[in-house]
């Protein structure tokens, strides 16, 4: 509605829900589906005022038909039932109201629901929701759980008995919501992510007894699913059904048939923790002594052992060896010493006798020159050439004669 106005020429609020309904009429018809939270049937009436509402969005809107057109489908459909209505909107202009003029009601059957779940579940399941890599592990021991479920519900009574009885200690954080009809899923959405923003609670169980396929709708919706794909907390979907499966249980990190069995897998048995902490102990124990007692005999053995219980028999069954070892070297030593010493004085005695010095000391003399060389035939020197005489004794100059 492009409408030129200001304050100072405003138009009159009949004027503009006119020109409100005049745009709805222009709307055509449409198919609309949700659940059914308020119906009036006055006697004599021939109008009948439904409301339908959203349970995953929190809204609903107002819905109106003819008497006939709801005859029809009386017979199965009531409160809190889901329905598929042809509808046209329609505004009422003296209360500024926008509802819905429905010209036909059909119920949503168990076999459409499920086609609609499946539906969703492939759609939540291609964008990895239910991936196993996305589980979170619980806690061994939580000291404070989460607990969405119905107010004095058996579902309520059984975690807790169940819980209290395995591990006294336990704690828990417990959030009462509506678990089906119309307010059923906004109220454990905002409880889920009560539980998960508090640093505290170490795991969240979202429990229900069973109920037909229209009662577990709730735990179905894609925004409590997606809600819980986002806790940073574990989630434990433990709605008892059998064998359907709401789509809480493939997107929750542990998934229990029913309450008792939440119970069982969260919180650790005291008895059976004893019973195996005094078996690990005995273990332990058993483990220790049968070490302690290979080592005893280990060590008994090792001193058994001629070469620990007496280190010094391999010595002195040695020492003769070396003794004789030792002489041996030793006789060795002085026979090889002696024959050196013999062939040095034979080697010597050769050399000697083969010396010039000995020649000389037999009488001979060896002439030299000026310039030292030896004479060894007469023609290498001249009459009146000085020459030195080398005796055994010494040397002395000789003068040759003509």
């Amino acid at each position: 509605m492009a409408l030129n106005t200001s304050a100072d020429a405003p138009l009159p609020v009949g004027e503009v829900s006119r020109l409100i309904g005049g745009w709805i009429d222009r709307l055509g018809a449409v198919w609309v589906e949700g659940q059914i939270t308020q119906l009036s049937r006055r006697p004599g009436a021939g109008v009948v005022f439904l409301t339908l509402r959203d349970p995953s969005y929190d809204i609903s809107v107002s819905v109106t038909c003819f008497r006939q057109v709801f005859e029809a489908v009386a017979d199965v459909v009531s409160e809190g039932a889901r329905v598929v209505v042809l509808a046209k909107p329609e505004w009422y202009a003296p209360r500024g109201q926008l509802s819905l003029r429905a010209t036909e009601i059909k119920p949503v059957g168990v076999g459409e629901l499920l086609a609609r779940l499946e539906q969703l579940k492939k759609s939540l399941a291609s964008e990895g929701l239910f991936a196993a890599d996305r589980k979170k592990a619980l806690p061994f021991l939580p000291q404070l759980i989460g607990l969405v479920c119905g107010r004095a519900s058996a579902a309520e009574r059984d975690v807790l008995e169940n819980a209290r009885h395995r591990w006294p200690a336990v704690r828990f954080e417990v959030r009462n919501v509506p678990v089906q009809g119309v307010h059923a899923v906004p109220q454990v959405v905002q409880a889920v992510k009560e539980l998960d923003a508090l640093d505290t609670v170490d795991v969240i169980i979202v429990a229900r007894g069973g109920g037909s396929v229209e009662d577990l709708l709730p735990f179905s919706d894609e925004q409590l699913v997606r809600a819980v794909a986002a806790c940073r907390t574990p989630v434990v979907s433990a709605i008892g059904h059998e064998p359907d499966n709401p789509l809480l249980d493939f997107v929750a990190d542990l998934r229990a048939s029913t309450p008792t069995d939440a119970a069982k897998k969260v919180v650790p048995d005291v008895g059976e923790e004893y019973e195996r902490v005094r078996f690990l102990r005995d273990r332990a124990r058993r483990s220790v002594q049968s070490f302690i007692d290979r080592e005893e005999r280990g060590l008994a053995h090792a001193l058994a052992r001629p070469s620990i219980e007496d280190p010094h028999r391999m010595v002195d069954e040695r020492a003769d060896q070396v003794t004789a070892l030792l002489d041996r070297g030793r006789r060795t030593l002085g026979h090889l010493l002696d024959r050196a010493d013999s062939e040095l004085t034979h080697t010597h005695a050769r050399v000697v006798a083969l010396s010039p010095a000995a020649t000389l000391q037999r009488g001979y003399a060896v002439l030299q020159t000026a310039d030292g060389h030896v004479v060894r035939d007469p023609d290498e020197v001249a009459a009146g050439e000085a020459l030195r005489a080398r005796v055994a004794e010494g040397e002395f100059t000789v003068r040759v004669d003509a």
